[in-house]
């Protein structure tokens, strides 16, 4: 099956493994000087007028790529020096309920070191909650079915500490029985933009509007209504908070009976940002042979997305995204293959096009990026590694590509950079493991290559249907956000050429300077 791909770079680095064991040469090599006496310095300094030359530093030497076990089929990827989309700061974002503001979570450093380790990305507050969440200017804050001051400063003071933006949601729904009303959604709104400054990216009306038939409104409900109502509420805003960025429309569906007309009411005087909620499927078609089948459906949305955005001169975004319907379902969302399917979804949502993409998270559903009971963490679920190795390859210029693999599922994605560029490698595969030769459109210096795989305890081979047992070059994701992953395997440049291996049911990150 033949793909395109890309694939991003780093838009700030940590220390490498050998840039720390240089620098603890370095100080071992001072320490063993001062222990030889200050005499055998002066003399060696006044000899030549010089300081003593310091001794060469000890490079470790490269750890080669392990030879898989199994079969090996030999293929071929081309990269071409052809822009095909960006992976810009901020594209990877997570989405939360609106009731989570009335927990820990924003309130201490819970959630801090798992957001800095995807981040900076973007914040949704929204989902289902929003519509039963009413504004109370003198609530106490964290009491249910009310969001107050001190619920929105909490919010604020996380993302100044994680360096987040934010889509925040507004109550549109509560507006059938008279929970809300265009006056008090406008203050929330003065509120809100006053405290997040410029970290709020986006206010969003409601979520999920076209259901409103169903629940709020009772049959008496159409896109002409929302338009209408949507309209109420953005004049109020605006006249309390003239720059208040508004988005929308938050559809969970219906892209070209309801989001598509919404975009053609509203101008790019009045949105900033055209946003939508995907998931894969419903329940009952969830599997793990499923989850990372090629998904045409998905194309489709987004192109249609795209199209609807360049229309009225605005960017798109996914501003929720689930694998299956209600959560996810157990034993798929929350399995290894999860984490596969959520590196190609994020590339292959940037290829089409989209600003960005926020991935569901909170309590327990099964396909949660990250898990929490009552607003505590309780750590993090495959999604997140998925998200995790995207965001590792950084940011820049997706650049085109040709695979040629045969009938095996694999994709690949580069992404190009001003100090390198990022390959980023998935094979599905169950049993056949890939010896890839890749052409490079320029000479580099240098490569490394990191892996995604999954093994259970007892086990020699990775399964998609495993909960757990997930690393990226043997490393995990502590509650905290620690990760250490291991040194990173050298690979044999050639010039513009290069080859590496990509396990069975593994996913690859070269990283190339």
């Amino acid at each position: 099956m033949a793909t395109h791909t890309f694939s991003p770079t780093f838009s700030a680095r940590m220390l490498s493994r050998r840039q720390l064991l240089h620098g603890f040469a370095a100080i071992a090599v001072s320490s063993v000087l001062s222990g030889c006496g200050d005499a055998l310095v002066r003399s060696i300094s006044s000899s030549n007028g010089a300081p003593p030359p310091t001794p060469p530093s000890q490079t470790p030497p490269p750890v080669p790529q392990p030879l898989p076990i199994g079969a090996i089929t030999s293929a071929s990827l081309t990269i071409a020096p052809t822009s095909a989309g960006s992976f810009d700061l901020g594209f990877l974002g997570l989405a939360y309920e609106k009731q989570s503001l009335l927990t820990p979570l924003f309130t201490d450093s819970n959630l801090l070191g798992l957001f800095q380790r995807l981040g900076p990305g973007v914040l949704r507050i929204g989902g289902a909650s929003v519509d039963h969440s009413v504004w109370t200017p003198n609530g106490p804050g964290q009491n249910p079915g009310q969001v107050a001051p001190s619920d929105v400063d909490a919010l604020a003071s996380f993302l100044r500490a994680t360096g987040w933006s934010c889509i925040y949601g507004i109550n549109l729904g509560g507006s059938a029985t008279g929970a809300t009303n265009p006056a008090l959604a406008a203050a929330e709104v003065a509120y809100v933009a006053q405290k997040l400054g410029a970290a709020l990216l986006g206010v969003e009306l409601g979520n999920e509007c076209e259901t409103y038939g169903s629940s709020f409104y009772a049959d008496n409900w159409s896109v002409e209504i929302f338009e209408a109502l949507w309209q109420q509420y953005r004049s109020a805003i605006v006249a309390v908070t003239p720059g208040a960025p508004l988005c929308g429309p938050a559809g969970g569906g219906d892209l070209d009976t309801w989001t598509l007309p919404f975009g053609e009411y509203v101008t790019s005087s009045q949105i900033n940002l055209l946003t939508q909620q995907i998931t894969r499927g419903p329940i009952s078609t969830a599997s793990v042979d499923d989850l990372i089948a090629p998904d045409t459906a998905l194309s489709t949305e987004l192109l249609m997305l795209r199209y609807g955005a360049q229309s009225i001169g605005v960017p798109f975004r996914i501003d929720a995204l689930s694998s299956y319907d209600d959560g996810g379902a157990p034993g798929v969302s929350n399995s290894y293959a999860a984490a596969l399917w959520t590196v190609d979804t994020i590339f292959q949502t940037a290829l089409a096009g989209a600003s960005g993409i926020n991935l569901q998270c909170g309590g327990q559903q099964p396909g949660a990026a990250i898990v929490d009971s009552s607003g505590i963490v309780l750590g993090v679920q495959p999604v997140f590694y998925g998200a995790l190795l995207a965001v590792m390859a950084g940011t820049g210029t997706l650049l085109s590509t040709q695979l040629s693999v045969g009938a095996l599922n694999v994709t690949a994605y580069a992404l190009q950079s001003a100090s390198g560029m990022s390959l980023v490698l998935v094979n599905k595969d169950a049993t056949e493991n890939l010896e890839l030769s890749i052409m490079l459109p320029q000479a580099m210096s240098s490569a490394t290559l990191l892996q995604m795989t999954q093994i259970s305890a007892g086990a020699t081979a990775p399964s998609l249907a495993a909960l757990s047992g997930i690393s990226i070059q043997g490393a995990t994701v502590a509650t905290d956000g620690a990760f250490q992953p291991g040194a990173a395997y050298t690979l044999t440049l050639n010039g513009a050429k290069l080859s590496c291996y990509v396990p069975a049911l593994s996913a690859v990150l070269i990283q190339l300077a």
